[in-house]
């Protein structure tokens, strides 16, 4: 495990706060609240630290540039919002997807990604 600096601190509460996936930008803008002097490549350079940690896992949505979020989740799926960039974790899945598989097809695995307003940007529109 690598030293715990207030860097990193300041990068996993700012994960923690969110609740949801992070681009590294938002991941700077949020940590700079409690370390001013953050800098981008040290942001970059901590979400790959936590990930090989797993304390982070790597959210790749169609598209869109990497996100991160808190690793050890359930299976869950993505919405993106296509004013704002942000996304969001989906809880629940469903299976009603099955009956769309041709027959004698088996599905091994699956990733689903919303698209659409989040509840903010569907207000303001």
């Amino acid at each position: 495990m690598t030293k715990e600096t207030a860097q990193r601190r300041a990068i996993r509460r700012a994960f923690e706060r969110s609740g949801r996936p992070l681009a590294p930008a938002e991941v700077l803008h949020s940590a700079r609240e409690e370390c001013p002097s953050l800098g981008l490549a040290t942001v970059y350079r901590n979400l790959r630290l936590l990930v090989e940690e797993e304390w982070l896992a790597l959210v790749a949505l169609p598209g869109t540039s990497p996100r991160y979020e808190r690793a050890g989740k359930p299976h869950h799926h993505h919405f993106l919002c296509r004013s704002c960039d942000q996304a969001f974790d989906i809880a629940a899945c469903t299976d009603a997807f099955h009956s769309l598989v041709p027959s004698g097809f088996r599905i091994e695995d699956h990733d689903i990604t919303l698209f659409g307003l989040c509840s903010r940007c569907a207000r303001a529109a």
